[in-house]
């Protein structure tokens, strides 16, 4: 599973990469943890247009009768992803980019277990591969919520973890993105693993444990 991921750079450095019209300026955060509203690439129907909108983590779909439902959804299996009642509608018609510049998984069956921060070996921010829903059956402001698809690990997340979530490749943005793009035939070839060149693993503190935690002591090497 991807459940805890850091994003600190710059807001300005995110709209070249990322092609967006807007991008308010963000808070460097460096323990992103679920039920936590941060920052998810998407497009509007009928428009080329990228904007950079604060959802929740943790999908809840728009026929849930309970919204804690998202608590269980912060992650979607991308091997069956397309078959869930919870994914599907989404994965023909709200997709998103969840950026990071790093993600944790951790080793161990004896806790506390070693984490480890994964992040490209280049410092550059990646796109994870996110579906969206939006929830308006409570008496509050409509519910917009996310969660991450994941796959198979690979050479270098495999040792420490049986998951790693799904990093889009730059060229497959666009058509990961297209609102007009309904045919889950083209996406699934999408969501594969990460090539191992891409990524690098960093044993860190134990003090990323606690979601409560933030700053850059979360990703700082031990050892």
């Amino acid at each position: 599973m991807c459940g805890r991921y850091t994003l600190s750079t710059p807001s300005d450095l995110l709209r070249d990469l990322y092609q967006l019209e807007t991008a308010a300026s963000l808070v460097p955060r460096f323990n992103i943890a679920p039920t936590q509203e941060t920052p998810v690439v998407r497009t509007d129907p009928g428009s080329s247009g990228r904007r950079l909108d604060l959802l929740k983590w943790g999908l809840v779909p728009f026929w849930a009768k309970d919204p804690t439902i998202g608590n269980r959804l912060i992650n979607a299996r991308s091997e069956t992803v397309a078959e869930k009642p919870a994914y599907r509608v989404s994965l023909r018609k709200k997709r998103c980019l969840v950026i990071a510049d790093g993600f944790y998984e951790w080793q161990g069956s004896v806790s506390p277990k070693q984490p480890y921060f994964f992040h490209r070996q280049d410092g550059h921010p990646f796109a994870m591969a996110g579906l969206w829903d939006r929830w308006d059956k409570g008496e509050e402001a409509p519910l917009e919520t996310f969660t991450i698809l994941t796959t198979t690990p690979n050479e270098v997340v495999a040792p420490i973890h049986k998951r790693m979530p799904v990093i889009l490749e730059p060229g497959s943005l666009d058509r990961w993105l297209d609102p007009s793009l309904e045919d889950i035939s083209a996406l699934i070839p999408l969501l594969v693993p990460a090539q191992g060149s891409l990524l690098e693993a960093v044993p860190v503190s134990t003090y990323v444990n606690n979601p409560a935690n933030e700053g850059p002591r979360c990703v700082e090497p031990i050892g």
